[in-house]
């Protein structure tokens, strides 16, 4: 019988206040969809990060003879065989260096010209003017600085860079769109529970009269309260429910069919790390409206 009355009590909460529970589950839905979303983009850029980061190379850039001119690392001149071979013994002695290829001129123009192609730049160039090189395989990227120190400012070396830093701009940018999403998921959420809160509060005002009585009768304070907050916790999983479908359908439709084919190079995450996200989703969708509904009530219903 109580079982009864408090799902009879939230049909008619519900029924009473069929738009404001709308916007909450709209509100809710788009919170909790742009949370899960910075979730699933915190693991894709960790993962781009592991993928990109494992496949940088140090370059060190050797001496020719244009930079002697132009460059003051380059003022004792071109980098001769026996630096060329000094520093690629000391490449291949180091534990830290995983692989190490040698880059000539004329094949640092080929590839120049290949990334090049098309645009007017490319035909100013020439191979005398691109410098040999060493691509090196860290087994461990982190340690660049390691060695940076070793080879920068020596005879021959024009300078030693490292790809890593390249990406880490790339990775930045990722990072700020995913803590602007953040943001405004904050925002929705204040939202939310603001909505939630005056959904609640409209219930209770709206339902004094039968309140009163229960309370009349000796009904405890949490069987009034469990029908506000079931409705609130309905509500906010209904709202979550939605933004499980609009994660699947961004996976399937915006990642799968269209990303994953436009940016083949990109190892986009999984099902399985969306679907790891989804039940927390859900969790957040019930048990935040319910703690704001629970808190509203203590204020606006006198039990």
């Amino acid at each position: 019988m109580r079982a009864h009355f408090v799902l009879s009590e939230i049909g008619v909460g519900l029924r009473r206040n069929l738009t404001m529970t709308f916007a909450v589950i709209v509100s809710v839905a788009l919170s909790l969809a742009l949370l899960g979303g910075s979730l699933l983009a915190n693991q894709q850029v960790n993962s781009m990060k592991d993928f990109w980061y494992d496949k940088v190379q140090v370059s060190i850039f050797l001496c020719n003879e244009n930079d002697a001119d132009n460059a003051p690392q380059c003022a004792r001149g071109a980098v001769t065989a026996d630096q060329k071979e000094e520093i690629l013994g000391e490449l291949e002695a180091m534990q830290l260096v995983d692989e190490v290829y040698e880059e000539s001129a004329s094949e640092a123009y080929d590839r120049y010209q290949e990334q090049q192609q098309g645009q007017p730049i490319a035909a100013v160039v020439t191979p005398d003017q691109m410098q040999e090189s060493f691509r090196v395989k860290l087994v461990d990227p982190e340690r660049y600085d390691v060695v940076a120190t070793a080879f920068a400012g020596r005879d021959g070396v024009y300078s030693v860079e490292d790809q890593r830093a390249q990406l880490e701009n790339l990775f930045a940018l990722l990072n700020g769109v995913n803590y602007a999403a953040l943001g405004l998921m904050a925002l929705m959420l204040v939202v939310a529970l603001l909505l939630i809160v005056n959904t609640v509060r409209v219930s209770a005002f709206s339902r004094r009269r039968e309140t009163g009585i229960m309370r009349l009768v000796g009904a405890s304070s949490f069987y009034i309260q469990m029908p506000f907050i079931l409705e609130a916790a309905i509500a906010g999983l209904l709202g979550g429910l939605f933004a499980c479908v609009l994660l699947i359908g961004v996976k399937y439709f915006a990642i799968n069919n269209f990303l994953a084919q436009e940016i083949p190079l990109i190892n986009f995450i999984g099902w399985d790390a969306v679907i790891s996200v989804l039940p927390f989703v859900l969790a957040v969708g019930a048990l935040m409206p319910s703690v704001a509904a629970f808190f509203a009530l203590r204020k606006y219903l006198k039990v």
